[in-house]
């Protein structure tokens, strides 16, 4: 009998998302080391020349917004795409909003790349660790081990993202730090791709709760009414002539108080949460 292929003793696909997760993290906190100073830093240094206070409240609300779309990246896996597609799919808008941020188009492209990264990393983020799981059977004792290696991952990235990112934005080139965090996405993407064609090829790609057609209907019917209501609050705002920095952070912080109050309401009377 051929002996089962590891790494590290657990299975291959570990390998895969180890990778996958340093190599997200790097980027997203190679782009975190230099965000804020980008964003109020003067604009003949290559910076935004954004107000110190208005930036690091665009930061502070960036890493709300994160954990916000969370919830929605793995609601998305579970009910529509699986977290095998989640997390590609994941971390091809992240690359994005990293090359977007590295382009020279000011303002308006701080905001799309903070949009394609918090929707990216809602889906990644919320997905790779569950996936980790699905590698183990219930009674597999390798488990804590595994997820140990794992987060071995997440730290390496973290500690290698504010050295060389860092280094390279402040001291050479602010848009060359943003290049380099596209670059470390765009890594860890092709060995997720090329590699998890063998070692997470079975590994949670469906929905563990798929929608129903009727509920499909709700999902795309509610998307459009949002999208609406949204349209019809910043495009009124910007008719008004009250669009601005400030009245996008307020916007998000009404946003971080409803919706916890809407997210556990929801769980609390959702019909598949047992008393346990």
């Amino acid at each position: 009998m051929e002996k089962e292929k590891t790494f590290l003793g657990q299975p291959r696909g570990l390998s895969t998302l180890f990778f996958t997760e340093m190599w997200e993290r790097f980027s997203y906190y190679g782009m975190r080391a230099i965000l804020v100073y980008f964003m109020y830093d003067a604009v003949t240094n290559g910076g935004l020349g954004l107000p110190k206070g208005t930036a690091v409240a665009i930061m502070s609300i960036y890493g709300s917004l994160v954990y916000m779309s969370s919830i929605v990246g793995g609601w998305v896996s579970d009910r529509l795409l699986g977290s095998n597609k989640s997390v590609f799919y994941g971390g091809i808008l992240i690359m994005f909003g990293h090359i977007v941020l590295a382009t020279p188009l000011g303002i308006p492209a701080l905001f799309v790349s903070m949009m394609l990264i918090v929707i990216g990393t809602g889906l990644l983020k919320s997905n790779v660790s569950g996936m980790v799981g699905h590698l183990y059977s219930k009674d597999d004792v390798r488990r804590d081990a595994g997820f140990s290696i794992f987060y071995m991952g997440i730290n390496i990235g973290g500690l290698l993202a504010p050295i060389i990112v860092g280094i390279l934005g402040q001291n050479v080139n602010y848009h060359l730090g943003f290049s380099v965090a596209a670059i470390g996405m765009f890594i860890g993407l092709v060995q997720y791709y090329v590699q998890g064609k063998t070692t997470l090829k079975s590994v949670a790609t469906a929905p563990t709760n798929p929608l129903t057609a009727s509920e499909k209907k709700t999902f795309f019917r509610n998307i459009v009414i949002v999208l609406v209501v949204l349209a019809a609050i910043f495009g009124g705002a910007a008719a008004a002539g009250y669009l601005s920095v400030d009245f996008f952070i307020n916007c998000i912080s009404v946003l971080g108080i409803f919706l916890p109050i809407y997210y556990f309401t929801k769980m609390l009377r959702s019909k598949d949460v047992t008393a346990d």
